[in-house]
């Protein structure tokens, strides 16, 4: 199958694609979505196949309005009204209940809810308008490697298993969205992202903030609650402390014949980096790192041989709850302790 670039000329080709049950690429605020007609089975079911993804992990159903969601889910409460007028469009995800067979269990991973979004990018609202129909939207990605945040990204993991990709150019979040489980009886944040849980908060008062992962025997009720996410094939190693980088480079450079190093500005600025060790910039705070962390795995796994990664930790405090979640999943919870500097 020879998957094309459609530009932003091209989205109604791309929208009867999508009618025609063919997978297409689309672009977001946060990450880039493969996208599929969310009511058609055998379409979704191409979905997990394209990105080798396990079917007990749900989909989010992508949207262009209010109206298609109050076909699927059940009445919607005055938080989640509040919620939708704050958030919408934008990088919020709500899981509601749904009515009776509003979807099929192959959407939801075989749960009785379902994560909505309506994401603020104008040429995403546009195709879902065009179609007709609300797609599922999962990162376009091969499953369990960086999310990708541009359209290159996405054709090196997917070309030749999907019809297109709408190409708008770089994402500016660089994250996935906040997914808020509005089926419980306290809102509960699955997975951190841009709008933070003091946002949420302010809004519509108690939220739960910290439940990111199920067991092994469990279904999940959003992605990346259970298997492993954003790992490129070098090992990621984080750096918690920026003191501490001198000899994180040290270890590396002397374990690995070539290796990457992602951290601020202010932390490259004050390093001697030898030349076995190739710098990429995370800019300089936790926003920007949040907007480039992606972008410098999939340079490593793309454009270079490196065989590890250093990369720079955070606090979790706003942002960068989001951002750490990312990263510790890339990197399996592998951090560098001052002790790896002494191994043989």
């Amino acid at each position: 199958m020879e998957t094309k670039i459609y530009s932003l000329d091209d989205i109604d080709e791309a929208a009867a694609a999508l009618k025609a049950g063919q997978l297409v690429a689309f672009p977001t605020e946060t990450v880039y979505g493969l996208g599929a007609d969310a009511t058609n089975v055998e379409a979704v079911s191409h979905v997990y196949a394209a990105k080798g993804r396990p079917s007990d992990n749900p989909l989010i159903v992508t949207i262009a309005d209010v109206a298609t969601l109050t076909r699927f889910a059940q009445p919607l409460s005055d938080k989640v009204k509040t919620l939708i007028d704050t958030f919408w469009p934008g990088s919020l995800t709500i899981i509601l209940p749904l009515k009776p067979n509003a979807l099929s269990k192959t959407v939801t991973g075989g749960l009785d809810t379902a994560a909505f979004r309506m994401p603020a990018n104008n040429a995403t609202l546009k195709l879902i308008r065009t179609a007709g129909v609300p797609i599922v939207g999962p990162s376009a990605n091969t499953s369990g490697k960086p999310s990708p945040t541009l359209a290159e990204h996405v054709y090196h993991d997917l070309k030749g298993k999907i019809a297109g990709i709408l190409d708008d150019g770089p994402t500016d979040v660089g994250v996935e969205s906040t997914i808020i489980d509005m089926s419980t009886e306290i809102p509960t944040i699955l997975r951190p992202g841009a709008v933070t849980e003091d946002q949420l908060a302010d809004v519509i008062g108690e939220v739960r903030g910290n439940k990111h992962k199920v067991g092994a025997n469990e279904t999940p009720k959003a992605p990346g609650m259970k298997y492993k996410h954003y790992a490129p094939t070098a090992q990621v190693t984080i750096v918690d402390d920026p003191t501490d980088f001198a000899a994180a480079v040290a270890w590396v450079s002397s374990h690995n014949s070539k290796a990457g190093l992602m951290a601020t500005d202010s932390v490259l600025s004050q390093l001697t980096v030898p030349d076995s060790v190739e710098a990429f910039t995370l800019g300089p705070d936790v926003a920007a790192a949040s907007h480039r962390l992606f972008a410098g795995l999939r340079h490593f796994d793309l454009e270079t041989d490196v065989t590890a990664i250093l990369t720079q930790g955070f606090s979790t405090d706003g942002l960068g709850a989001a951002y750490m979640n990312r990263l510790n999943k890339s990197a399996g919870d592998e951090h560098f302790t001052n002790d790896k500097s002494i191994d043989k």
